[in-house]
């Protein structure tokens, strides 16, 4: 029987991150949380005296003292529960922490208000003599329409975190309360995990043991499809009732408002994948269940690799010298930053109970990133750190060029620089081997892995969200069962009759925590387009198209998507891009078939 897996305290401290980086201890971190306590009673004096420029610039650059300070404590007590949801400790600290910044955000909810309040000419004359504020002021008077009086603003912020708990329920049930038996498999036991099962098993070559640990997974999962589908429906609900009190016409405007896109860009990333990319998926479902010579194609065996004897397990020294490698055409500053990401431990490589799934790269203002993910040893993981490392070397780029208010990118295209670097680790891997099965291997895992990843799953959680809130607008509500059955036939309808939906497909909803962050699963498509178009920019241009790009990435929440794109090179007005890429996808589909004829498979 294999090994059960580690309490935290139990993991190797090289395997963890090192939160210590940005705080010593909780001593230290007390101190700046004090600072932050003074900082918001000089925000308060302003109440009331917010109607001329100078007033105006001075509290927000108090603010952006808050929102810096804020944002260090907030990760420092934030990252580390990430790691452990069954430390109570942790927990705790969380949560009293969580509970003075609420207490605090309510006493400043004022601010914004009375700002937008202030006269159009005291407005432009705090914009003109204040470069850092000016963007944030433009967004102030955006939202303006959408504003509540001061003792509403007061009262929601007060109640924000009652109002958002649904993902903290989500969380728990998924992390702390789900516990899974071992399954067997002719005599043999083995451990389950929710990231041994979506990091290990789903990948495994054994057909048996693949598709019994999709059956124990499903099992559990079902137990707990209620308090789920109950945890995603308050969500969806709050999200709804907001949308309704700040006079949005429909909740996609609401969500989407803060993207600064329209609602015919998302949809259209969704219409266009669904009828056009699931013609290249099919086939490429086909071909791996001819090369395992399968009975037939399930839901289980979609994460199969095209060649799984020719990926040797990759250890972390491997993976390092493979992203440093990989991403060296972005310059000497950017290898710099990839190799302090590995000595100083900006990653959290353990596979623990409680801890997160998946992965993620949160950046403190102006500190390093920190990294999450569970190492497992194959190239998949390296692309997942070559992604996370888009999203540190991005807002590193941000933070270094723009003040704390301009560095929250959209979301439209924030995944843009992360799928980027797993395109650029992909060719670079191409460029350095001619044997046709190593091609072939590159090219499999860029459409298994980045293609698949950001284009079929989180594409296809895209699609039902999108039926959720179809039912949420016309004022209905979702349980279990309708979730399953929307979650069913997106899947139908994108794989058709090349793939068996087994039992325990249609609870793939429940495995997501995306649905909790608005309209967030769709971009994941939407960055990708942008990547593509602009990698092979930087295959026919080179260095010049490399640099428009770091430029890109500085800009942070300065510009809009449209914006974005076009300093990038790609014009996202029209479907051009998004078919392309496409085209693209279907064009490594097709040579991972050519090449496995060639090599008489």
């Amino acid at each position: 029987m294999a090994d059960k897996l580690l309490k935290r305290n139990e993991v190797p401290i090289e395997e963890t991150w090192d939160l210590s980086l940005l705080y010593k201890n909780d001593e230290e971190m007390n101190k700046d949380l004090e600072k932050i306590k003074n900082i918001v009673g000089k925000i308060v004096d302003f109440k009331g005296r917010l109607n001329d420029p100078k007033s105006i610039n001075d509290c927000l650059s108090l603010y952006e003292e808050y929102r810096i300070l804020r944002d260090h404590v907030s990760n420092y007590v934030g990252l580390a529960i990430e790691t452990d949801r069954t430390d109570s400790e942790l927990l705790e600290r969380n949560d009293r922490i969580d509970n003075i910044f609420n207490d605090l955000s309510a006493s400043i909810s004022f601010m914004d208000n009375e700002i937008a309040r202030a006269d159009e000419d005291v407005l432009k004359a705090a914009m003109s003599s204040s470069k850092s504020h000016e963007h944030y002021l433009k967004g102030v008077l955006r939202f303006k329409p959408h504003m509540l009086s001061d003792e509403t603003e007061n009262a929601l912020t007060s109640l924000s975190q009652t109002l958002y708990a649904s993902y903290d329920t989500y969380l728990t049930a998924k992390l702390a309360d789900m516990k899974f038996p071992d399954f067997e498999v002719d005599g043999v036991k083995y451990p389950l995990g929710y990231s041994l099962f979506e990091d290990d098993y789903e990948y495994d070559s054994r057909t048996p043991v693949r598709r019994a640990a999709f059956r124990a997974f499903s099992e559990k999962l079902k137990d707990y499809r209620n308090v789920t589908a109950e945890a995603y429906n308050q969500c969806v609900r709050c999200e709804k009732s907001m949308s309704d009190l700040r006079g949005f016409d429909n909740v996609f405007e609401s969500l989407l408002f803060d993207q600064e896109v329209t609602k015919d860009l998302y949809d259209r990333q969704i219409d266009l994948i669904t009828a056009k990319l699931s013609v290249h998926m099919r086939k490429y479902a086909r071909l791996i269940k001819k090369l395992y010579k399968l009975d037939k194609m399930t839901y289980a065996d979609l994460k199969l690799p095209i060649d799984p004897d020719f990926s040797p397990k990759v250890t972390v020294k491997e993976a390092r010298e493979y992203c440093v490698k990989g991403l060296s055409i972005m310059g000497p500053e950017y290898v710099k930053m990839v190799e302090e990401a590995f000595d100083n431990r900006w990653f959290d490589f353990a596979n623990n109970e409680g801890k997160c799934t998946g992965g993620f790269c949160s950046s403190p203002y102006r500190k390093n990133s920190y990294i999450l993910l569970s190492f497992n040893g194959r190239m998949s993981d390296v692309f997942t750190m070559a992604h996370e490392l888009g999203h540190a070397g991005h807002f590193k780029a941000c933070g270094e060029a723009q003040g704390v208010l301009d560095t929250d990118a959209s979301t439209y295209f924030v995944e843009a620089p992360s799928t980027m670097n797993e395109l650029l680790l992909a060719h670079y891997l191409i460029k350095t081997n001619d044997d046709p099965r190593f091609k072939r291997w590159v090219l499999a895992n860029m459409v298994g892995n980045t293609y698949y990843h950001n284009f079929v799953t989180h594409l296809l959680e895209a699609a039902y969200q999108r039926e959720v809130y179809k039912i949420m607008e016309d004022g209905g509500s979702v349980q279990a069962d309708t979730l399953d059955e929307i979650f069913k036939n997106v899947l139908t309808k994108f794989w058709g009759e090349d793939v068996e939906l087994t039992e325990g497909a249609e609870l793939t909803w429940m495995r997501q925590p995306h649905y909790y962050m608005g309209l967030y699963s769709y971009t994941y498509s939407a960055g990708l387009t942008i990547a593509t178009e602009v990698c092979e920019r930087i295959e026919k241009e080179g260095m010049k198209a490399v640099n428009d790009w770091k430029k890109c990435l500085a800009m942070g929440g300065t510009v809009t998507p449209l914006e974005f794109a076009k300093n990038a090179g790609v014009d996202i007005s029209t479907d051009a891009p998004l078919l392309h890429t496409i085209e693209i996808i279907g064009s490594y589909i097709d040579e991972i078939c050519r090449l496995s004829e060639e090599l008489g498979e």
